[in-house]
């Protein structure tokens, strides 16, 4: 289990700009644990994401229970993983 949801979508506005949103439900935990998960997935992102997002797409992080129990690095990978396969299901939609 990665600890999050990746969902991604392609905006078709023309603008190559990233979107960034990130959803932590009360099924997380408190609101401590909520923004601790929170800040995980932001520092994820700024690492992650200029280098392998999607152009002209909004990608939105949705938090999982247990997110908070995995190493930062194991979530990396996942992230990176993750944004790979949505790669290849928006080029594989694009005609």
């Amino acid at each position: 289990m990665p600890g999050f949801v990746l969902l991604v979508r392609q905006r078709g506005d023309g603008d190559d700009v990233l979107g960034i949103g990130y959803t932590v439900s009360k099924k997380v935990g408190n609101a401590v644990t909520r923004n601790r998960m929170k800040r995980r997935l932001r520092a994820l992102c700024r690492a992650a994401l200029p280098e392998s997002g999607i152009a002209g797409a909004d990608h939105v992080l949705i938090g999982r229970p247990g997110g908070n129990d995995i190493v930062f690095a194991e979530l990396g990978e996942h992230l990176d993983s993750a944004l790979k396969r949505a790669a290849k299901k928006l080029a594989a939609k694009v005609p």
